[in-house]
């Protein structure tokens, strides 16, 4: 369902002004109010019977690289293989759907909540902003927080034939002006110990955008730290934050890389921040019951259901089948959010760009068929020291294949009873050791809470 931003804007602007004489008497680092599309009107309370449904999208782990910095060579090819199942050879690509995407669905604004470039190439968030610029000059905001790939990250890299060669990072102070249009000039207020501020996106809705990301370590460490956090400066800061949203009873919708809440069985490090517990008891504190994060790649809904319901939604990572991002409709009279997602029309904006390549007009198949394919070969590699029968692995990386495709996609723990009656799962069931088996077994949990669908009252400030 499409709404027209056009009315939208109009009543948000309409609230600037007020909004901006409410920030003069509040102590914090302020960036200032910016309306960028008049600045003679007059503040009006908002009439809540002409106030509609938003539409807006979070994307994260877009995971983006400049095509400038592969030729397609064995280096990039090895990497690729090797990974995680990112879509790297079509990363441009996918950019440009997005970009297509907006423009035919229009939504009001769009979220990307971190993990922006592969690697933090400094050519890769060029390229990025020049997309995102572009989706702004269609009528769509764009808000962004870095991840634990963007920023001083010594694993930035271009590839040429078989070699990999160091290619130039950014710092914290680049990112901001890199990203200035994307957030931080609209930000009502931002922290000064962080990249996190607070925007007003719609009329009755505020969005917090959080920095959770370590990163100053990283030249240090040799590689880009992947454990996230909230700093007790933060904390504080978002306390003032949302008292700003307060006092234009505005609702908070949160926004960071890192997960609040555990999105897997395993017991895995890097994923749930380090402290969040204390963020936690923040956000009850605050009476902010929605959190939008990525990180982990797979698409996840949980709840902390102690006291007022707390929901952390994981969107699953663009750059990695099935390339969703999450569909959201506000509802500034009800205070209601829908989510819901949606995968990227790569086959659209190739068909109406007239390209030829048979791979990116059938991107769908193309891409699971890809994704499928390194799930079975790791699977199998996994295996090839086991005293088990070639058949045997055959039907075992079969399993880890479509279990790991549904994954992704957040449909496995909803449908997955016929993969459970395979053989192959029989088996992976008997195995004792590894972190495959378990891995296995975890992603075929079965799910009350639906992964893909979520509708949630927010709280009233």
């Amino acid at each position: 369902m499409n709404f027209s931003t056009d009315k939208v804007l109009i009543l948000y602007k309409k609230t600037v002004i007020f909004s901006c004489i409410v920030l003069l008497s509040v102590s914090l680092a302020l960036t200032g109010c910016k309306d960028t599309k008049s600045s003679n009107l007059n503040a009006v309370e908002l009439d809540q019977a002409k106030l509609k449904p938003v539409s807006f999208w979070v994307a994260t782990d877009t995971h983006f690289l400049d095509k400038d910095l592969q030729d397609g060579g064995q280096a990039f090819q090895t990497y690729v293989t090797g990974g995680d199942g990112k879509m790297l050879p079509y990363s441009d690509e996918m950019a440009e759907a997005l970009v297509y995407d907006a423009e035919q669905k229009k939504p009001a604004f769009i979220i990307l909540s971190g993990d922006l470039t592969n690697n933090g190439e400094r050519s890769s968030h060029q390229k990025l902003t020049e997309n995102l610029k572009r989706i702004e000059q269609q009528g769509t905001s764009v808000y962004v927080i870095p991840g634990n790939h963007d920023l001083f990250n010594p694993w930035a890299r271009s590839f040429s034939g078989d070699k990999q060669l160091l290619t130039d990072s950014i710092t914290d102070k680049d990112f901001v002006k890199m990203y200035a249009d994307f957030g931080y000039k609209e930000a009502v207020a931002r922290d000064k110990e962080s990249l996190s501020y607070i925007v007003k996106a719609a009329p009755n809705l505020w969005i917090l955008m959080i920095d959770s990301s370590q990163y100053l370590n990283n030249q240090k460490y040799g590689f880009p730290q992947t454990d996230g956090r909230i700093a007790p400066s933060t904390l504080s800061w978002m306390d003032e934050s949302v008292k700003l949203a307060a006092k234009v009873h505005a609702s908070v919708i949160t926004v960071m890389h890192h997960n609040l809440l555990s999105h897997t069985s395993m017991s895995v490090s890097g994923f749930k921040l380090n402290n969040s517990q204390e963020a936690i008891k923040s956000l009850r504190k605050n009476g902010l019951n929605l959190v939008l994060s990525g990180h982990i790649h797979m698409q996840d809904i949980q709840v902390d259901p102690a006291q007022m319901p707390i929901y952390d939604i994981a969107t699953s990572a663009m750059a990695v089948n099935p390339h969703q991002y999450g569909a959201m409709i506000f509802d500034p009279v009800s205070r209601s959010v829908n989510y819901k997602t949606a995968s990227l029309n790569v086959e659209g904006w190739a068909e109406a760009n007239q390209i030829t390549d048979h791979n990116l007009l059938n991107f769908k198949a193309y891409a699971e068929e890809a994704f499928a394919t390194n799930s079975y070969n790791k699977a199998m590699d996994s295996l090839k020291e086991s005293p088990l029968t070639e058949s045997e692995k055959e039907s075992m990386a079969k399993v880890m294949s479509k279990l790991n495709v549904r994954y992704f996609a957040g449909t496995a723990g909803t449908f997955a009873k016929d993969i459970k009656a395979l053989p192959g799962y029989k088996l992976w069931e008997e195995q004792q050791d590894g972190f495959l088996g378990g891995y296995v077994q975890s992603m075929a949990e079965e799910k009350a809470l639906s992964n893909v669908d979520l509708e949630v009252v927010l709280t009233k400030q």
